[in-house]
């Protein structure tokens, strides 16, 4: 099974892994799994870190190897997911949120998330 990772879920393992649900983790230490962390994630983590929302400059200095550690695999964006995010319905306003959704909907592949207005969207989220 594939899955795509929401960013809060990919702080969350980094710094505390302990607030995840066992159904996250279960899907995390599975090997068999495929987990894509989108270069969504660092474009989000580094302009809330800019903009003092957020203290993660850390995670920022070695992303891809974190990512190659914890043997997930990078996701690219394509122009069609860009265009599919704009066009969504405006249940959420979020441009990152909007681009991770649109990536999962694209690939058909569940989104593990805690954030509930990704149902609206008709994409599959995982959580507990």
């Amino acid at each position: 099974m594939i899955y795509l990772l929401d960013t809060h879920v990919f702080l969350w393992l980094v710094n505390t892994p302990d607030v995840l649900p066992d159904r996250v983790i279960q899907i995390i230490q599975d090997r068999s799994a495929s987990v894509l962390v989108s270069l969504i994630v660092p474009w989000e983590i580094a302009i809330k870190v800019k903009t003092g929302k957020l203290n993660a400059a850390d995670i920022l200095s070695d992303f891809e190897s974190k990512v190659i550690q914890s043997h997930f695999t990078m996701l690219g964006a394509t122009v069609g997911q860009a265009i599919l995010s704009g066009g969504l319905p405006l249940h959420h306003r979020d441009p990152f949120d909007r681009l991770l959704i649109a990536q999962a909907l694209d690939l058909k592949v569940p989104i593990v998330s805690r954030d509930s207005i990704f149902d609206l969207y008709g994409v599959q989220r995982i959580w507990d």
